[in-house]
């Protein structure tokens, strides 16, 4: 299982957004996320206001983030719960130029909310990527094999 979860952490590193919903509505967005493998925890800096923030204005929800990756290296479906936090310490951490493109007053910026998604578990595909993919394909019409397209797994955290 520990080498599924390595697998899963240092393919989600390539990764910067995916698709981000929360319970009542379900609706996915695209978000930014900041990884904190020690705690399964994923970051995201949002705005005051978006369906996300007023879905978990009155305590935390069942939420799921999904993400792809552009070569095809990583699937993954990301189950936890999401919440607002207060920990300024955290906000100074994650913050970077692409989230002080969105707020003109930094990150003290009034409209800045910060989304903390506690983990719980993931389902998750990963690939040899593009090349890999043809390979593999390339492999199964001379050996009539089946391709190898990757391995797919559980993580809990």
């Amino acid at each position: 299982m520990t080498d599924n979860r390595d697998t899963f952490w240092k393919r989600l590193e390539g990764i910067n957004a995916g698709m981000l919903g929360a319970e009542p509505d379900w609706r996915l967005v695209p978000m930014s996320h900041y990884p904190e493998p020690e705690t399964a925890t994923l970051w995201f800096i949002t705005a005051d206001g978006t369906d996300l923030v007023e879905a978990v204005e009155d305590g935390a929800k069942k939420a799921v983030h999904a993400v792809g990756d552009g070569d095809g290296q990583l699937y993954a479906r990301i189950e936890g719960r999401l919440e607002r936090s207060n920990d300024a310490a955290k906000l100074d951490e994650v913050w970077n130029a692409v989230a002080s493109s969105w707020f003109e007053g930094g990150e003290r910026d009034p409209d800045v909310r910060l989304l903390k998604f506690t983990m719980s578990e993931a389902e998750v595909w990963t690939t040899a990527g593009r090349i890999g993919f043809f390979y593999e394909i390339a492999k199964s019409k001379i050996t009539g094999a089946k391709p190898d397209m990757g391995d797919h797994f559980q993580v809990s955290f």
